[in-house]
């Protein structure tokens, strides 16, 4: 997404939720480390641009992280945790498996911070900082995080299993998860809108560039299975980017992919595909400014998603271990 000077500020946080239920009630406030932790920020930026500084790839990885984590459990820092005699978490469930990346970076931004204000600023706050660090030094928008939240003291594979969306959904099926979550149609497709960035696994669009289906690209599939084999297990962890014209770039190239049916996973192209968000998709296409508002929205939107706050949940002293 070619981005964008002038972003419109999000929409307020609580109002028009397709699932109220889904989101707290309780405030955060991008004010909150100000007396307690006023480097913070500064201090998780440096360490996030660095890491992405050494590989790009990187950007995606951790915006990525920071879905993945709000979708089980809301935004606590639970994909986090590494398993524990008491429960096996999130990292080995199905979407996450040899797929989520990024552990160490936040790791590094935690143990920076901790350097100057132990025992203050959460594991979760510092994906959420992450996350809009990413994106803004890799030409993407930025925001105002809100912060505040609490690190969990569990962690659930199940519930990763069964509540981040899958690589093979239709569309129903992603407008059902996300709504789940409280976002709604426009929100889940302005966030699909990540996949300018990243790569993906051959084992994950095989399927896809096999089908000689209507709703790929001849000339797309074809490159694509130069690098992924027919077979099950021959090259599955072979790498090819989400976005084929601007990989490393934050812009809005994957919508335009989408129109002329070259989007890499079978949940990006169903955005497309003669559906409800046909309508959505040739917008952001055709307007990166309001692709790029919408973003910000739906990812302080998806941020809010059941955190831990007052009393709730811990402060980890390590992100990947209970205190």
């Amino acid at each position: 997404m070619p981005i964008l000077s002038s972003l419109k500020p999000p929409k307020p946080l609580l109002k028009s939720l397709a699932n109220p239920k889904a989101l707290s009630n309780a405030q955060l406030s991008s004010s909150f480390y100000d007396g307690t932790c006023p480097n913070a920020l500064a201090t998780i930026r440096t360490s996030i641009r660095q890491s992405i500084s050494r590989e790009r790839r990187m950007a995606a990885s951790l915006i990525r992280l920071h879905f993945h984590d709000c979708f089980v459990q809301g935004c606590d820092a639970s994909i986090l945790l590494e398993d524990t005699s008491s429960f096996i978490g999130e990292q080995n469930a199905n979407p996450n498996r040899d797929s989520a990346r990024g552990y160490g970076v936040i790791e590094a931004a935690k143990s920076e911070v901790e350097r100057i204000c132990p025992g203050v600023v959460s594991c979760a706050d510092i994906l959420a900082v992450a996350a809009r660090d990413a994106s803004a030094y890799v030409g993407g928008p930025s925001w105002t995080v809100q912060l505040g939240r609490r690190d969990s003291t569990t962690a659930s594979q199940s519930e990763a299993d069964s509540d981040l969306p899958s690589f093979r959904d239709d569309l129903p099926t992603l407008i059902s998860t996300f709504e789940r979550k409280g976002l709604n149609a426009r929100d889940m497709v302005a966030l699909s809108g990540a996949h300018t960035l990243g790569q993906a696994q051959c084992s994950t669009f095989r399927e896809r560039i096999y089908s000689n289906g209507t709703n790929i690209d001849a000339g797309f599939a074809s490159t694509r299975r130069r690098r992924c084999p027919a077979a099950n297990n021959d090259g599955d962890s072979n790498l090819a980017p989400l976005d084929l014209v601007t990989p490393n770039s934050f812009d809005n190239n994957y919508y335009r992919n989408l129109i002329q049916r070259r989007g890499l996973l079978q949940s990006d192209q169903v955005l497309f595909s003669g559906g409800s968000t046909n309508s959505i998709v040739s917008e952001y296409s055709d307007n990166p400014s309001r692709f790029s508002s919408d973003f910000v929205a739906a990812m302080v939107k998806m941020g809010n998603i059941r955190p831990l706050t007052g009393q709730d949940g811990v402060i980890r002293r390590i992100c990947s271990a209970l205190n």
